[in-house]
């Protein structure tokens, strides 16, 4: 029992982690405009993501543009976005793979090793989603603050970290955690098999005597 629930835990972890990853990924707030150390008060606040710039007035409203061509994005940009892509099919695949190997589904129910073989292949992949999307946003972040602490970048050109980076970051840990979870669950299933043998006694002959 206690098995399937550290199964069960596992396996909503990750999959609200996958959920998170999609949300960060279709997020514009991934760098928000910095004024830290500017005098100037202003009414204009710039946002940028991996497919669009946004800018939103004080008067609340927003104006979005996509990103016009893709060979004039930098490096970092398309390869975060690469890594979030491939982290999010990676996710998608692995919760088809997970489903199957949990105890409270039946498929391959008569084979009870198997499924846990393939809920920690499951968990395998989760934490490979995590990886992909926790390098993807700690890149991404790192040049943020590179680009912050430039003494020749501009004060009213300097971003900080973005909403979709932190739920990036968060929805990276579930993954990883939840995947984690997954894996135990044949580890734990090892244990119990191995607890379960006990050593062969000696067999007594016939008359209930034993000749040396």
């Amino acid at each position: 029992m206690a098995n399937s629930g550290l199964q069960l835990l596992g396996f909503v972890l990750a999959f609200v982690g996958f959920v998170g990853l999609i949300a960060s990924t279709s997020m514009p707030e991934w760098k928000a405009s910095s004024y830290a150390g500017d005098n100037i008060v202003t009414a204009l606040a710039i946002y940028e993501g991996l497919w669009m710039s946004c800018a939103s007035q004080s008067t609340g409203q927003v104006q979005c543009k996509w990103f016009d061509s893709l060979l004039q994005l930098s490096a970092i940009v398309q390869t975060t976005r690469a890594l979030m892509i491939l982290g999010i099919f990676l996710g998608f695949f692995a919760i088809l793979i997970a489903s199957l190997g949990m105890k409270c589904t039946t498929c391959f129910a008569d084979d009870k090793q198997k499924k846990s073989r393939i809920a920690t292949i499951g968990g395998a992949v989760f934490i490979t989603a995590g990886l992909s999307a926790l390098v993807a946003t700690s890149w991404y972040g790192q040049r943020i603050a590179q680009d912050f602490y430039n003494p020749f970048t501009p004060t009213n050109t300097k971003f900080e970290f973005g909403m979709a980076l932190f739920i990036g970051w968060g929805a990276a840990t579930l993954c990883i955690l939840g995947g984690a979870f997954l894996c135990s669950s044949l580890c734990s299933k090892g244990r119990q098999a191995g607890s379960q043998q006990y050593p062969k006694t000696k067999a007594m002959p016939p008359g209930g005597k034993d000749y040396v």
